[in-house]
């Protein structure tokens, strides 16, 4: 089922914004995210994940070297808890963490037509970011058919970028389609601490670096990997229509199980992320989990489920 069009562009107000500052701002994100930051320090982007010292993955983040200091993107809903958390890291760092939603909204843009006609840059690179007059412009972990625009309400308001008011739900909608097309997994509350990096495929949407050195649950996302213990993979899938919310546990005809990362109503259905054990009858259970790997337990799975596996954009 291919997604409505034209899509939507606007304001997406789902996500929010954490504000990292400071001299060693940078260093002690090194030592708390799966990825490297001294590609934020060369004007990149980049996606990781903020894990657990037992490498469950708190929050997902995507991170913009604006000139006021590194934004990391992701749910509102994990502002607090992840501004919290990151909080007690700090002891004598020089850095301040805030919730930067005071001053900067997050909009998402598909292509750049609407972005060159209202005078906005685009970076050259896809996983370059750019700035004009202080409107931040990342495309989405490198994809050049979408942008991140961050800017406060009036900037974006004034560049025609925040979106029809009327639109906020078609908007969200086709946004979270795009990510479930481009395979690219989002963490919420009620995934919190479910999954490893790998099983959400961040290895292979480069969200993990495996020579950055240590930092906050690298221990089990290095072993993981290394040992070759990676059972559970992120799937897109179609669903029938029901009543399917994230995190939920799902049990397929094929036989597999695992849980709900992302669904969207599309049509008669539901497109939806799944981490699914990557073979039939096999499960935590089942001893498969790896140096505790969580998330793949089907506790309270309901019958199993009709599923139409979708492909994604890259090779698991």
């Amino acid at each position: 089922m291919t997604l409505q069009a034209p899509l939507q562009s606007g304001r997406l107000p789902q996500l929010g914004a954490l504000r990292f500052i400071g001299a060693d701002s940078l260093s002690f994100l090194q030592g708390q995210i799966s990825n490297d930051t001294r590609r934020l320090a060369q004007g990149q982007t980049l996606f990781a994940a903020h894990s657990s010292p037992q490498g469950r993955v708190l929050a997902l983040l995507h991170l913009l070297p604006h000139s006021s200091g590194t934004i990391a993107v992701l749910p509102l809903e994990l502002v607090a808890p992840t501004l919290e958390g990151l909080r007690k890291f700090v002891l004598r760092a020089k850095v301040k963490i805030e919730d930067a939603g005071a001053n900067f909204e997050v909009a998402g843009q598909h292509g750049t037509e609407q972005l060159r006609s209202a005078g906005i840059g685009v970076p050259e690179s896809s996983a370059g970011y750019l700035e004009t007059d202080g409107l931040g412009v990342a495309a989405v972990n490198g994809d050049p058919t979408r942008y991140w625009v961050i800017g406060s309400a009036e900037q974006l308001a004034a560049r025609a970028l925040a979106g029809a008011i009327s639109a906020a739900d078609r908007i969200e909608q086709d946004w979270r389609l795009a990510d479930i097309r481009a395979g690219l997994p989002q963490i919420y509350a009620s995934t919190r601490e479910a999954f490893v990096a790998q099983m959400l495929n961040l290895d292979l949407l480069d969200g993990i670096s495996f020579s950055k050195g240590c930092y906050t649950g690298q221990e089990i996302i290095a072993r993981t990997q290394h040992l070759g213990r990676i059972k559970r993979r992120l799937y897109r899938l179609q669903l029938p229509d029901g009543d399917w919310h994230i995190g939920q546990p799902l049990h397929l005809a094929d036989g597999r199980t695992g849980r709900l990362v992302e669904a969207v109503r599309n049509g008669a259905g539901f497109d939806v992320l799944a981490v699914l054990s990557m073979q039939a009858g096999v499960g935590a259970a089942a001893g498969d989990s790896g140096p505790q790997e969580p998330g793949g337990g089907v506790t309270g799975v309901d019958a199993p489920v009709p599923a139409i596996e979708l492909p994604l954009p890259y090779q698991l």
